[in-house]
């Protein structure tokens, strides 16, 4: 295991983080907004000055863009891909990638996961999830969630003092997405655990223990839920997993491998986007505390205020997609093969779409215009619910602790797909007044 994990990482991980640092000595911001971990934690400036070089910045290893037209543009397209073009790569490259591959247990961004196929295999899995994951089943989560929140709340109320990603940012998209899947209270913790390490697969510039770390947790979800879909199939309850595990449609159905691979995603992807719009969206309301006074007066602004935290600071910050066929973009041409870089966070504070777009307005009118959930086939299945989740956590948090602030200073992932809080100390009440 130890060294067909050294492969996998040296392909996936190492390779790509090599490439991208030579290319960003080499002056192209694009590679260096990649590797550059001084430019994660705020890189908008970056953003900015990426887009004043162009709205599709060519470089020698990919292009980049950080223009709402482009990176929407692309999203939509059906000249672009997901994953990587086997065939149009080096013979021997192809080989390193396939023997660096792991079929038993893949990471949530490598096929069969909807976010690594395209065509007609995508059609097939979103057209049967689609028909178990509706509107009205989100819906219905409701007041399922309002629970949760309050019981984790009734609990941070006992302390003065509490992580807020710990206590609460974590915890409540977790055990929403276990009574998704049908997963028994005991395993929540686990859950937890496994959501984490798989979502850390999402960034392809890991170290070789992260790496390591994450291949071993999938490989044990993997395990699990093996045996708990055979559970689910002889003994289906009310959850979505259950009703995903018995469909039968049109003469389809989704297999073994496609149904964990479906679990896995949701598990990743779905909570820990999830966890950061929670915090980010603390962060943001903490640091504009007028947007706070604006809630309260206007309550019906909070699901708006879930959409312009995903605009100000997307929990999904990177993507990219690969050119199916050459192509022309904004007026530009694309090669085959070609890699775009698609840098979210830049495209959602894209002046030509939206106005101050370095300002976080809870009102504001086209927040939803955002590319936070991706954009096309591929726009994310769980964009309700996360909207759901976010605007009922962050209304419900601030409406028990009015008084609530940051005690320290807040510790973000060292992730750069991803941007979340690893950890956010807050204190929940305001201190006593002594004497008088």
């Amino acid at each position: 295991m130890a060294r067909s994990t050294m492969l996998r990482w040296a392909v996936q991980s190492l390779g790509p983080t090599m490439v991208l640092r030579r290319a960003a000595r080499a002056g192209e911001l694009g590679p260096r907004l990649a590797v550059d971990r001084t430019l994660w934690d705020n890189p908008f400036p970056s953003y900015d000055e990426l887009r004043a070089q162009g709205d599709l910045v060519h470089g020698r290893v990919i292009h980049a863009s950080a223009s709402h037209a482009v990176c929407s543009e692309v999203l939509r397209s059906p000249a672009f891909r997901v994953g990587v073009d086997a065939e149009a790569l080096p013979t021997m490259v192809r080989r390193m990638i396939r023997s660096a591959s792991d079929p038993q247990h893949p990471g949530p961004a490598e096929p069969p996961s909807m976010l690594a196929v395209d065509p007609p295999r995508h059609t097939k899995y979103r057209r049967l999830v689609a028909k178990v994951f509706t509107a009205r089943a989100v819906a219905a989560l409701q007041p399922r969630v309002e629970e949760i929140a309050e019981e984790l709340l009734d609990r941070m109320a006992r302390e003065r003092s509490v992580d807020l990603v710990e206590s609460f940012a974590a915890p409540l998209p977790v055990r929403i997405i276990a009574e998704i899947l049908g997963v028994p209270p005991s395993m929540h913790r686990q859950m937890l655990e496994w959501g984490n390490a798989a979502a850390v697969t999402l960034d392809p510039m890991l170290t070789y223990r992260s790496f390591r770390n994450a291949a071993i947790a999938l490989r044990e979800m993997h395990t699990w839920l093996d045996a708990h879909l055979r559970s689910l199939r002889d003994n289906p309850g009310d959850d979505l997993l259950s009703r995903l595990a018995t469909l039968e449609d049109e003469g389809e159905h989704l297999d073994e491998v496609e149904l964990r691979m479906t679990a896995l995603l949701v598990t990743g992807a779905g909570f820990e986007t999830t966890v950061n719009l929670i915090g980010n969206g603390v962060a943001a309301l903490l640091a504009n505390r007028d947007q706070l006074d604006v809630l309260r007066a206007e309550p019906s602004y909070w699901e708006n205020a879930a959409d312009e935290v995903l605009r100000y600071d997307s929990p999904v910050q990177v993507t990219a997609r690969h050119a199916g066929e050459d192509t022309v973009v904004a007026g530009h041409p694309v090669p085959r093969g070609h890699f775009v870089t698609l840098m979210l966070g830049g495209a959602n504070r894209d002046p030509a779409v939206f106005a101050d777009p370095h300002r976080f307005d809870v009102r504001r009118e086209n927040a939803r215009e955002h590319l936070g959930f991706s954009a096309g086939i591929h726009f994310c299945l769980g964009a309700s619910l996360a909207r759901l989740e976010g605007a009922t956590a962050l209304r419900m948090l601030f409406d028990r602790f009015p008084d609530l602030a940051l005690e320290g200073a807040p510790v973000r992932r060292e992730l750069r797909v991803l941007r979340g809080f690893e950890r956010m100390p807050v204190r929940l009440h305001q201190p006593a007044v002594v004497g008088g």
